[in-house]
């Protein structure tokens, strides 16, 4: 059985992806009792593959080992803590980021699962509201402006960039479809660098072409 050092933003279902393994398998094997809680620096045994097989970063690549990422949440000295089988990951991600991902998640599964219910505001509102306790109304290409500006910061990144980091609050003026060419699009970032959660859960939501007019705001609160 190999060995891989984790690292800041990985989470434990991507890693599990990665080594063709099972998030289940890895919790197990490694003692893991919440695999949404995996800690940068510590190393992680990978069932099903032998001692040759290397899973560690070349020479010279990111510095900080058992340091952990600095700012990410639990950013004191020993090992900070990364994102697990729920993709809250991403380096400099605040508990309120986490908190809104997964109030993100539970709004989604909630309404349609894996299906769009074409009530993408609806289930971003219910998710700010039970993270934060605001009320945000508005459709998909409403709800920007109406986000309290003290409350959320619009940033500058890309859409790659973002979804690698949970509980940004992504908004499209525009989509392909024709309901999506009047009310746009609106989501919640997961941290996997995949998926989204709205009223559903995108699982590619880089490969949804068709899109435009992207803003992406981090909470404050």
């Amino acid at each position: 059985m190999t060995t891989y050092r984790i690292r800041p933003g990985d989470t434990l279902s991507a890693l599990a992806s990665r080594f063709k393994t099972s998030v289940s398998a890895l919790a197990r094997t490694n003692k893991i009792a919440n695999p949404n809680l995996i800690y940068a620096g510590k190393t992680l045994r990978i069932p099903g593959h032998g001692g040759k097989d290397s899973f560690e970063p070349a020479k010279g690549g990111t510095k900080g080992g058992t340091g952990g990422a600095k700012g990410g949440t639990g950013g004191t000295k020993g090992n900070a803590p990364v994102g697990g089988s729920t993709g809250a990951g991403g380096a400099g991600a605040t508990p309120a980021m986490r908190r809104l991902a997964e109030a993100g998640r539970a709004a989604a599964m909630g309404m349609g699962g894996y299906n769009s219910q074409g009530l993408c505001a609806t289930g971003v509102s219910r998710a700010i509201q039970n993270a934060f306790g605001i009320k945000v109304w508005g459709n998909g290409n409403q709800i920007d402006n109406n986000l309290p500006r003290d409350k959320f910061k619009q940033v500058n990144m890309s859409l790659e960039e973002a979804l690698k980091t949970p509980g940004l609050v992504l908004t499209w003026e525009k989509t392909s479809s024709r309901l999506g060419s009047i009310y746009g699009h609106t989501a919640i970032t997961t941290g996997d660098g995949r998926s989204s959660v709205s009223d559903f859960i995108e699982r590619n939501t880089l490969g949804a072409g068709g899109r435009s007019g992207l803003k992406i705001f981090r909470p404050l609160v």
